[in-house]
């Protein structure tokens, strides 16, 4: 009797959920927004001036459960100055056919270099086009940043870049980098400051 019964009920579920309405999500010409806290592709971000947050400590990719990122570290030099610490990194590279977007490697990151924006439409047609690389990577120039290699804004160490008292690039960094030409792979030729 009680087996009939737990049946009945099971049934009775079935039934009361074929009436309610279908909802049917109209992906990808609809898209729903995101939460803001969303864990979606990783940033590799910049300061003011287009000097790059990373200083290849390899933090992220020590606290990366699943092995995802792989960090070579490297020296800045004088003439070749990429963030404004003593290193950059050098290679950077994110397997997003191994990342499971905990977000480990925000927290480790003592720069803030690394963030997750809300861009979750990651397909490929290959795998070896799921490791992202730097220049992947890396956040788009905005207005008043020069592509790095350059030097720092003059008169200011790290500290004053990562207190934020660094604002925009100088009229000196951006001749340094209109001399040299962009070798940012994120930058053409237009976008080069005159």
């Amino acid at each position: 009797m009680t087996d009939l019964l737990a049946q009945l009920r099971g049934f009775g579920v079935t039934f009361g959920t074929m009436f309610k309405k279908v909802v049917t999500e109209q992906y990808p010409e609809e898209k729903k927004p995101t939460e803001p806290r969303f864990h979606g592709r990783h940033v590799l971000n910049r300061h003011p001036d287009g000097l790059e947050k990373c200083i290849g400590c390899e933090l992220c990719a020590w606290a990366c459960p699943a092995d995802a990122i792989y960090v070579e570290g490297a020296d800045n030099a004088e003439g070749e100055r990429f963030s404004p610490g003593e290193r950059y990194g050098r290679v950077y590279q994110i397997n997003y056919a191994r990342c499971i977007f905990c977000g480990l490697c925000i927290e480790a990151c003592p720069t803030r270099a690394l963030t997750m924006s809300n861009e979750y439409e990651l397909a490929e047609s290959t795998r070896a086009e799921l490791i992202y690389e730097k220049q992947n990577l890396l956040a788009p120039l905005l207005p008043g940043m020069v592509p790095a290699p350059h030097p720092m804004v003059e008169g200011m160490d790290e500290q004053d870049y990562y207190r934020g008292r660094v604002t925009r690039a100088t009229r000196a960094q951006e001749a340094y980098a209109a001399e040299r030409g962009p070798d940012d792979a994120s930058v053409t030729r237009d976008e080069a400051p005159a």
